[in-house]
């Protein structure tokens, strides 16, 4: 009997998955609003009936969606993270197990994108709990890693005296961090000349680095007789 019962759940749970990335990429294709029911019945071969005893209605498939995607994402993330003491590193995991895991699921990216507000009372506050969950471990790994940079780094000397630099807002950082990952999907193509390893590497070392390293920052020459050497990151 409990092979029998273990053999039911794992068919529901592929049937549901099956229904689940059907289901999301009509929705990036079409949008929520303008995908019906029976469009998902007919694409993914279960009839309506069938449908609804997965779900009650088209809103609470998105929510599946949506809350199994973060799902994944956060337990992936919270078992890779494990043991891992390294800010920099801490940050090179974020960044690949978000790219990797929508790099492979980009029409669940596209969906979460585009229908964060689909979704109304109970079922968008359990979703946005999970964003914010997400969001805090991101802005706590930048956080760490922005107070290890300031502890170890030597300021160098202005007159004499140590040249104060201020931090990026953590806020700005931490959105302009998911901006460029969550982006993917508009352009990038996992079947490209570009692997997942290389999108990440990128990534991580443009979030870091900024476009130019300190060797090849641009001079701009103001006049015959004197040169500055421009920061593209400097503060007013």
């Amino acid at each position: 009997m409990p092979t029998k019962i273990s053999s039911d759940v794992s068919r529901y749970d592929q049937k549901l998955e099956l229904i689940l990335r059907v289901s999301a990429r009509i929705f990036a294709e079409k949008s929520y609003h303008s995908t019906s029911m029976r469009d998902i019945s007919r694409a993914t071969g279960v009839s309506l009936a069938g449908l609804y005893h997965y779900c009650k209605s088209k809103e609470e498939l998105l929510f599946l969606i949506q809350d199994h995607c973060f799902g994944r994402v956060l337990e992936r993330f919270e078992q890779r993270m494990k043991g891992i003491e390294d800010p920099l590193e801490k940050l090179r995991i974020f960044i690949d197990n978000h790219l990797s895991f929508f790099a492979a699921n980009m029409a669940e990216m596209k969906v979460l994108s585009h229908e964060a507000e689909s979704l109304a009372g109970d079922l968008h506050e359990h979703v946005s709990t999970r964003k914010r969950q997400y969001t805090r471990a991101a802005r706590r790994i930048l956080s760490g890693l922005q107070q290890a940079s300031m502890n170890s780094a030597r300021a160098p000397l202005r007159n004499g005296h140590p040249r104060k630099t201020k931090p990026v807002d953590l806020t700005v950082a931490t959105y302009a961090l998911f901006g460029m990952m969550n982006w993917i999907y508009n352009w990038y193509d996992p079947r490209g000349k570009l692997s997942v390893s290389q999108l990440v590497d990128n990534i991580t070392r443009l979030f870091l680095s900024g476009f130019l390293s300190t060797a090849e920052r641009v001079t701009v020459q103001r006049n015959p007789e004197t040169a500055e050497e421009v920061n593209i990151w400097r503060s007013a």
